[in-house]
């Protein structure tokens, strides 16, 4: 049985929530800044929808992106977050939230995607059997992803590059979907497996195997962006005051789940994003959505040396910054979004 949210939650009542911690100029809130700048160049933003809780900021920020003059707000609905990079590079999304690292292989690989913020830190969590205590145990071990290019598997990569493992020589991947991999996991038939929210919760909730690493807490994951805000090239050219304005309302809605949690979790489950109150409650208590408080090119910078350890890139971290960030918008927000 869902464990149910307390009491019903509206729209309206959300809004005159974030409207109060607005006016108040609650975490440095100040709508009037806005006013005084240009209308965007288009009414219409485009956003994916993934099946992972962690994706909350953009969510939230829906009414806040109507407040920044786009009337048209649309949420692709996608499979996995390898469908992120392929919408963000076609154009068919203009924005979106993405890991760092398959970000950097897009950039790379010639992709026109720019990356413009850092969002929040942590939200993959590996999980294993009693025959792994560390990263290390994963060397010769059986691990599962959802597909040999997705987030995951870079993920996983950059933390066996870091403890001295090659990922392609070292581990055996095998692809199953996320519930088909979780109950391998139960049975033993795999040794290890990288759930983002909610399977972590799903996972500890039937007591399925137990943490390895968790990039929220553990270092030096932790220390370092996780999902990262990113957009269409084209899009960021033709459009830098809705590109901005569309920062301003994610950004100002990362605080908003880190300082009103139960409010940002019940809307998650009243809007249908996800089905468990007290799945997306964990979630938004446990993921450090403070973005003033990290660097975005240090956690560029970090997982490009990883993924050159593994070979999975060849260029430095200096060309990929210099040819695929852009960080305007996010310096002037941070001195505007002051906490």
């Amino acid at each position: 049985m869902y464990t149910l949210y307390p009491g019903r939650f509206s729209r309206r009542r959300f809004l005159r929530g974030i409207t109060l911690a607005g006016t108040a100029g609650l975490l440095g809130w100040y709508p009037t800044r806005a006013a005084t700048e240009p209308p965007p160049e288009t009414t219409r933003i485009r956003l994916v929808r993934i099946p992972s809780i962690c994706q909350a900021p953009q969510y939230v920020a829906e009414e806040l992106l109507h407040g920044e003059g786009f009337t048209e707000v649309q949420h692709l609905r996608k499979e996995g977050t390898a469908d992120i990079e392929t919408a963000l590079a076609s154009g068919e999304a203009d924005l979106n939230g993405h890991f760092a690292a398959p970000l950097l292989l897009r950039l790379e690989a010639g992709d026109p995607i720019v990356i413009l913020a850092g969002l929040h830190v942590g939200c993959f969590e590996l999980f294993g059997t009693d025959r792994i205590q560390t990263i290390r145990d994963l060397k010769g071990k059986t691990v599962a992803v959802p597909a040999l290019d997705s987030s995951r598997f870079v993920f996983l990569a950059s933390i066996a590059a870091y403890v001295g493992l090659d990922v392609r020589k070292d581990i055996h991947f095998v692809a199953y979907p996320g519930p088909e991999s979780v109950r391998l996991l139960s049975e033993g038939k795999i040794d290890a497996y990288l759930g983002f929210p909610p399977e972590p919760q799903e996972m500890r909730e039937q007591q399925i195997g137990h943490v390895v690493i968790s990039s929220t807490v553990d270092r030096p994951w932790s220390q370092y962006f996780c999902c990262m805000l990113a957009g269409n090239r084209e899009f960021v050219r033709t459009n830098p005051v809705a590109t901005k304005r569309a920062l301003r309302a994610i950004l100002k809605a990362a605080d908003f789940c880190a300082s009103e949690p139960q409010q940002s979790a019940q809307f998650m489950v009243e809007q249908g994003y996800t089905k468990r109150y007290d799945h997306a409650l964990q979630v938004m208590k446990a993921l450090p959505y403070q973005w003033r408080e990290y660097s975005a090119e240090d956690t560029l910078r970090f997982y490009a040396l990883r993924l050159h350890e593994v070979g999975m890139l060849k260029s430095t971290p200096q060309k990929l910054l210099a040819e695929g960030t852009d960080w305007r918008f996010f310096n002037e927000l941070k001195k505007e979004l002051k906490g």
